[in-house]
């Protein structure tokens, strides 16, 4: 399940990130990079630990905690700590790949399993040309371009690509969710009915219909949440 979200980040949170990545130490994004993707990898990344990106995990994660629709699409139980990344000039591409299925998060010490893969997006659309997210699906290959402050999740298993930047840069923050349900089937179940039980609420209010069905909701967390 690939799931778009508007304006996690606000104008005014975009430019101040904007301000602080402007005059940030980018260096060369291979350093992080596993066996197989160093070979396609060719972009720029913040170090771990600069003023920066300490500056702006904090917001980036209180963005999230804002957003109910990302809570009912992801069930974070873990999320790796947000970095940042810049496709532009002679560093441009980042060319197919998959995520590794765990990540260690220096702040915590804690692995984190990839069941999703984040772009929370900081450069507007019409900054820069190519930079899409393709990101292969059963049905094809779905090519993502969001204007800033957007964020993009989708399967931490998919095959995936960052396409040349030809003009300008493409600056955004990268990030893994470890869900409390490990199933993308069994979440993608949990999301729509989500969905449909707001939508029933917003109609009806609390009707018994919508009683019983929270409570099927609750159960089906309770049988595959691992908390």
């Amino acid at each position: 399940m690939l799931i778009q979200l508007p304006r996690v980040l606000s104008p005014d949170e975009v430019r101040h990130a904007r301000s602080l990545l402007d005059q940030a130490p980018w260096q060369s994004g291979r350093s992080s990079a596993g066996s197989q993707a160093v070979v396609v990898k060719n972009n720029e990344q913040l170090p771990h630990d600069c003023e920066a990106a300490r500056a702006l995990r904090p917001m980036v994660l209180a963005a999230l905690d804002r957003q109910p629709l990302f809570f009912s699409a992801a069930l974070p139980k873990r999320v790796f700590p947000p970095r940042f990344n810049r496709y532009g000039a002679e560093a441009n591409h980042y060319g197919n790949h998959v995520d590794s299925a765990v990540r260690y998060a220096p702040d915590s010490g804690q692995r984190i399993r990839t069941d999703l893969s984040c772009t929370l997006f900081l450069s507007d659309a019409r900054e820069y040309d190519g930079g899409e997210l393709v990101i292969e699906e059963p049905q094809g290959a779905r090519r993502v371009k969001l204007d800033a402050g957007d964020l993009v999740c989708y399967p931490g298993n998919s095959v995936h690509q960052v396409t040349p930047v030809t003009r300008g840069h493409r600056v955004a923050c990268f990030f893994w969710i470890e869900s409390l349900v490990r199933g993308s089937e069994q979440r993608e179940l949990l999301f729509s009915m989500d969905r449909a039980l707001t939508a029933l609420r917003t109609r009806d209010g609390e009707s018994d219909e919508a009683v019983a069905l929270t409570g099927t909701y609750h159960n089906l967390l309770r049988m595959w949440a691992e908390t």
